[in-house]
């Protein structure tokens, strides 16, 4: 029983992050306010079973508090899909209700229960340590296995809805169970702490009830993936404007837009401006080759191809499963100019042959923030290093006012290369906006910064271009990031 419940409470922990992700992202803030909430069940729940256990008979209270956790794991998916719509957002609000929402109740439930079984196993104080140490290690070990099993196993194979019904069900069997072995023992007496004659019925008949109406409601609860990968929710959407456009959404994220029919068409205006570095990089259609952190929807790959005919393309792309999705539904085909190789992409780019490469794209994501460790100054030298002379690193990047996070990156590329540039709309840099893209251009030889001055006044989203002293001037005092010290997410959501 110590096993189970532990072991419930950290894979409802693990799954937690999945179910919310969709709605607020994967962060920083979300995995914080997961383990936090997690951990304030865990308290509330210890507390409250202890004082219970006290004062009812701890075989009475072990049944229903099985079963109406079973019942409260079941209802927890669609629960949150139901809310997530309405709190979709980044505001700590949503994500601290949301965060509460998928995991607080069925955690606490489990939770009382490691305190009833202290009192259930307690009849001589002299053995108090033994036992309540022996019950801890083994509800750790539950964690463990729990944490360890869910994260390499289950979610590779299962989705999120079959995980917690499992759960669910697991949990109820436990319940059902518990109540026919200890229905015929006569309750513990009065100098145990117990109660004759508490009842039972009500609750069980409450956590049944919640797991035949969870199961229900998950089976009919709208999902907001085409398909769940191990990472997040991925999606693929025909946009009605264009017959053979398709949107792919990450965590419900618009991240890439492909024409299936036009490789040169690019929506987004960040894609635009890098078409416009992709455009000057070398003579007109001569071949280069271009490394890719982050696949998406593949766009900039293709783009490459169908400008650059012979051109080279080979693409880092953490999760095997978006991969997959790219290739069933947006007809990406590895062969001659494209290769993929699936897993993180600074372990990846350790692998690559120095000065390898023209060009190098940075369009790596954890939801809105670049992950940190693609942030750094020691990941940027390693760029450096498989980039040709006068090879170009172009990086995309979102942030908001103030925009600490381009600052302090822009800080640390222009720590490593000689010549960096910014590119982004002319309202964003003159303080007029709450939110945009930014790319930054760098290499080891002067950037042909005239060239893209015309090119990016005629995209949909013309922007401007700051280099030189402007560049100096506009980064400050902004602090490099390195692998000791790359606080992205917090740069991203300040305030």
């Amino acid at each position: 029983m110590a096993f189970l419940s532990a072991g419930a409470v950290l894979v409802l922990e693990v799954l937690a992050l999945r179910l919310v992700g969709p709605y607020v992202g994967v962060t920083l803030q979300t995995s914080s306010a997961v383990i936090g909430v997690s951990l304030g069940a865990i308290a509330y729940g210890a507390w409250a079973g202890g004082r219970l256990a006290d004062r009812v008979d701890p075989r009475r209270l072990l049944p229903p508090a099985f079963v109406l956790a079973a019942g409260a794991t079941a209802v927890t998916l669609p629960v949150v899909r139901t809310f997530g719509e309405m709190l979709r957002g980044t505001a700590a609000t949503s994500v601290l209700v949301l965060a509460a929402l998928a995991v607080f109740v069925p955690a606490a439930l489990l939770s009382a229960i490691a305190p009833i079984l202290v009192k259930l196993q307690l009849t001589d104080v002299g053995h108090t340590g033994r036992i309540v140490g022996a019950l801890s290690s083994i509800g750790t070990l539950g964690g463990i296995s729990a944490t360890l099993v869910t994260g390499f196993v289950l979610v590779a194979a299962l989705p999120t809805s079959t995980i917690l019904l499992a759960l669910a069900g697991l949990l109820a069997l436990a319940g059902g169970l518990l109540w026919l072995v200890l229905a015929g023992i006569r309750p513990v007496g009065r100098n145990h702490g117990g109660k004759p004659g508490t009842a039972r019925r009500p609750w069980l008949g409450i956590g049944a009830v919640l797991l035949v109406a969870g199961t229900a409601w998950t089976a009919t609860a709208p999902s907001p993936c085409d398909v769940e990968t191990a990472y997040q929710c991925a999606r693929v959407a025909v946009d009605p404007a264009r017959p053979d456009g398709r949107v792919l959404l990450l965590n419900s994220s618009r991240h890439s837009y492909v024409d299936l029919a036009d490789p040169r068409h690019l929506e987004f205006a960040y894609a635009q401006w890098l078409g416009v570095v992709v455009d000057t990089l070398a003579e007109p259609a001569a071949p280069v080759r271009a490394l890719h952190l982050g696949g998406g929807g593949f766009t900039l790959p293709r783009y490459v191809s169908a400008t650059r005919p012979g051109s080279y393309n080979r693409v880092l792309e953490l999760d095997g499963g978006l991969v997959e999705l790219d290739q069933q539904r947006l007809g990406v085909r590895p062969g001659p100019e494209l290769s993929i190789a699936v897993g993180d992409g600074r372990v990846l780019l350790r692998e690559e042959a120095t000065q390898s490469y023209d060009l190098l794209i940075g369009d790596a994501f954890g939801h809105l923030a670049v992950p940190w460790h693609l942030t750094t100054r020691e990941f940027v030298t390693d760029v450096r290093r498989v980039l040709r002379p006068g090879g170009v690193y172009a990086l995309n990047v979102i942030d908001f006012p103030p925009e600490r996070l381009i600052r302090a990156e822009l800080a640390t590329i222009m720590a490593v290369f000689d010549h960096v540039a910014l590119v982004a709309p002319r309202a964003v840099l003159a303080g007029q906006h709450q939110g945009s893209n930014f790319l930054v251009v760098a290499s080891t030889e002067p950037l042909s910064v005239a060239d893209w001055t015309p090119a990016l006044a005629s995209v949909a989203k013309p922007a401007a271009v700051l280099s030189g002293e402007a560049l100096v001037e506009y980064v400050g005092d902004a602090r490099m990031l390195t692998d000791d010290f790359a606080p992205v997410d917090q740069l991203l959501h300040s305030v």
